[in-house]
């Protein structure tokens, strides 16, 4: 069985816009969650480097647990089975009245999956910055807050730029997985393209290339924005 190909079918209407619009929802899953996961992760690092040993085992628990339970599975937690949870009108809230509850949920499971691998990132960047810098803060009358406000976060975070690109662009790639609650996103909007056109290979290949764009486009701002920031004497020279 010979396939035609028809490659301008990516470029008719509804097909194009369609495209243009999975793709604005995948970027904008992939930003909410990334705020998430940043913010959460970087409490999270804190509490691992903490000297009170309350926070740090809140935050290994933490990590433990989200880390070790594949994100799809969170995804079906969090929208199959956390609702059933709730009281009534709480669940009916959550399942019926939240506005695009299949988009929150990918967002929030993606972004607190993701939070936990951010935190392990936040927290050896802090171990690189090293206990003399954190003695010397003490040393000079600052508290512990102002020790990581002006000394431990700010170089941590010029360390780790690099990981922490691989883990955006983790949440970029792992997107595709709201698909499976009904989210419409690039991944998604591809399938539906096939269904309606049997043009397959057409409709996959622009997705890999639109994800491949994104994904070496972040990487390239990354590595100037790491060249910049870069502290002395580190060996980082661009995102992994």
């Amino acid at each position: 069985m010979n396939y035609n190909w028809d490659w301008g079918i990516l470029f008719r209407d509804p097909y194009l816009g369609w495209m243009i619009s999975a793709l604005g929802w995948t970027i904008l899953i992939s930003i909410l969650a990334w705020i998430i996961a940043f913010s959460l992760g970087s409490i999270l690092g804190i509490f691992r480097t903490s000297s009170k040993k309350s926070l740090r085992l809140i935050a290994t628990c933490y990590v433990e647990l989200f880390r070790n339970i594949p994100l799809l599975v969170q995804i079906f937690l969090w929208y199959f089975v956390f609702p059933e949870l709730l009281t009534d009108d709480w669940s009916r809230w959550v399942k019926r009245d939240m506005p695009y509850p299949a988009l929150t949920t990918a967002i929030i499971s993606i972004g607190l999956y993701t939070a936990s691998r951010v935190c392990e990132q936040v927290r050896s960047g802090i171990n690189a910055v090293g206990e003399d810098q954190r003695q010397a803060g003490r040393a000079i009358g600052m508290t512990e807050v102002q020790v990581y406000k002006y000394v431990l976060l700010p170089n941590a975070y010029r360390i780790i730029l690099p990981p922490l690109t691989s883990e955006f662009l983790t949440i970029f790639k792992n997107s595709s997985l709201a698909l499976t609650i009904g989210v419409i996103e690039l991944t998604a909007m591809t399938r539906q393209i096939e269904e309606y056109t049997f043009q397959g290979f057409e409709a996959f290949t622009a997705a890999t290339i639109i994800y491949s764009l994104v994904t070496f486009t972040v990487m390239a701002l990354m590595q100037q924005i790491d060249r910049r920031t870069a502290l002395p004497g580190s060996f980082s020279k661009g995102a992994s």
